[in-house]
């Protein structure tokens, strides 16, 4: 019997022989029978970040579902490229409970021979799956789609893990340069009772710093049913001084920053989790072909793209390049090139991308925006930096605590 294509694969296939032609030195037989590199979402069944109620709420900034989507689409649509050069995408995922799954999952991914992962998974989680890929799998080249913690891009760093999600600092980087472009520099945080909630207040006093904003006070917050700690989630109590000139938030729940615009004591902006906020994607971005990839991954999904869902996306695409750079090239070859920063990608934001060598980060643009649109993008104008303005936002090379090198 005839095997017969699909209109789509004969027209995918057409557009790949025209292009082997137009290059003269690809094979057709190359075409015929691409190598398979198969890439591996690795996630917690029980994430909290996921948990129903969570993403009903749609807290800003926070996900709106699970990354993998995103993942397969950048396979899908880099496609064609690689199937000229002999090869061909395919995207994987797979569910742990707990951390102890976390060897039969590799031992699943090696059968698979997988040496690509995308890790959306907790900071213990990924922790271990940094530290046993590598021989489990015979080589590995880990992406972390979804942490911000910045001690991941330092003291806990290591060669083959990839940062394609900005970190905290990066966050509040861009922040502060927008602030400062407005003249808006006294600041009153306030901060929430959760580990990740000093990381992000950590992060904006070292912007603040940085750039020269001033924090008036650091304010607790805390929600809860027990009346003696009513005042600690009263918001017009929290900003009841009127020194500063906006409040910032630091709430890695988000549950508190959602209610903090509009109910202030003062006609105060809002900023950090909620209000104005850094974010590595916002589906209102206009510019540089942001619209029409929200647009395929609406149209898809059927939810708006968010950070992390830009993150899978842009580490996929991440692959694609540095396949794309050679195809014959091993997985060290692969890494040495991602973090020389000699790779470049186009995440849709308006310059090109690359890694940074000394920490693994994915530079980009950041979008200053809120829940109606996008307010501006840093760096922004007239930010300066010795050679790549880029590394205005984040940990610099010389401010770096990593000291792995792949």
């Amino acid at each position: 019997m005839a095997c017969t294509e699909g209109p789509r694969n004969a027209w995918r296939r057409a557009v790949a022989l025209a292009a082997a032609g137009l290059l003269g030195g690809i094979s057709v037989a190359a075409l015929a029978a691409p190598t398979p590199v198969t890439v591996a979402v690795i996630s917690q069944s029980d994430d909290a970040r996921y948990a129903p109620h969570r993403l009903e709420q749609a807290y800003p900034g926070h996900p709106h579902g699970r990354p993998l989507a995103a993942a397969r689409m950048a396979a899908e649509e880099s496609g064609i490229e690689l199937e000229v050069l002999g090869l061909s995408l395919k995207v994987i995922g797979l569910s742990i409970a707990d951390t102890q799954a976390l060897p039969a999952a590799l031992a699943q991914l090696k059968a698979a021979k997988v040496q690509h992962v995308l890790a959306d998974l907790p900071a213990p989680a990924l922790q271990q799956l940094v530290q046993q890929a590598p021989a489990a799998l015979g080589g590995a080249m880990v992406f972390n789609i979804s942490l911000e913690d910045d001690v991941l891009r330092g003291e806990q760093c290591a060669g083959h893990l990839l940062h394609t999600l900005p970190s905290a600092q990066m966050r509040s980087d861009a922040l502060a340069q927008y602030l400062v472009a407005r003249n808006w520099r006294k600041l009153l945080l306030l901060q929430g009772p959760e580990p990740q909630d000093a990381l992000q207040a950590q992060a904006l006093s070292r912007s603040a710093q940085r750039y020269g904003l001033k924090i008036i006070q650091n304010r607790p917050f805390k929600l809860g049913a027990d009346p003696r700690e009513r005042d600690l989630a009263n918001t017009r109590l929290l900003t009841g001084d009127r020194e500063h000139e906006l409040v910032a938030v630091a709430d890695s729940v988000g549950e508190f920053a959602r209610t903090l615009p509009y109910a202030t004591q003062w006609p105060r902006p809002v900023v950090g989790s909620s209000g104005l906020m850094a974010l590595a994607w916002h589906p209102h971005g206009e510019r540089s072909g942001a619209q029409p990839l929200s647009r395929r991954f609406y149209k898809l999904t059927g939810r708006p793209m968010q950070s992390h869902d830009w993150a899978a996306w842009v580490a996929v695409k991440a692959v694609a390049a540095v396949l794309a750079d050679d195809p014959k090239a091993g997985l060290a070859q692969q890494l040495k090139r991602l973090r020389g920063g000699n790779v470049y990608l186009d995440g849709a934001k308006g310059q090109r991308l690359s890694f940074r060598p000394w920490d693994g980060q994915l530079r980009q643009p950041m979008f200053l925006a809120h829940g109606d649109g996008v307010a501006g993008v840093a760096p922004l104008e007239g930010v300066l930096h010795p050679t790549e303005v880029l590394d205005t936002l984040g940990m610099d090379e010389k401010e770096s605590a990593c000291r792995q090198s792949p």
